[in-house]
């Protein structure tokens, strides 16, 4: 039986635990950034949960919440809707 004495090497230096932090960060940023890749992923694959509104839906809301005119609604509806036999302001 031979047995080998390592002098100087039974204990980890500081560069050794430096290394071992640096590489123990590194695994746990990886491991993260790819759950949070995945997440969005899978989030892109089932699309949003609503679809979003249409431009009449966002117009009649913009009504409702008085930020526009009777007139204007309906010049701006009319507009959406392709019907150009007015003018606004005449």
């Amino acid at each position: 039986m031979i047995t080998m004495m390592w002098w100087g090497y039974d204990h980890m230096t500081g560069w050794g635990y430096a290394l071992m932090g640096l590489t123990t960060v590194a695994f746990w940023a990886l491991v993260i950034t790819a759950i949070v890749l995945a997440v969005r992923a899978a989030r892109r694959a089932t699309g949003p949960l609503s679809p979003p509104p249409a431009a009449e839906e966002l117009l009649a809301q913009r009504y409702a919440r008085g930020e526009i005119d009777t007139e204007e609604y309906h010049t701006r509806l009319d507009t959406l809707r392709g019907r150009h036999d007015h003018f606004a302001g005449s």
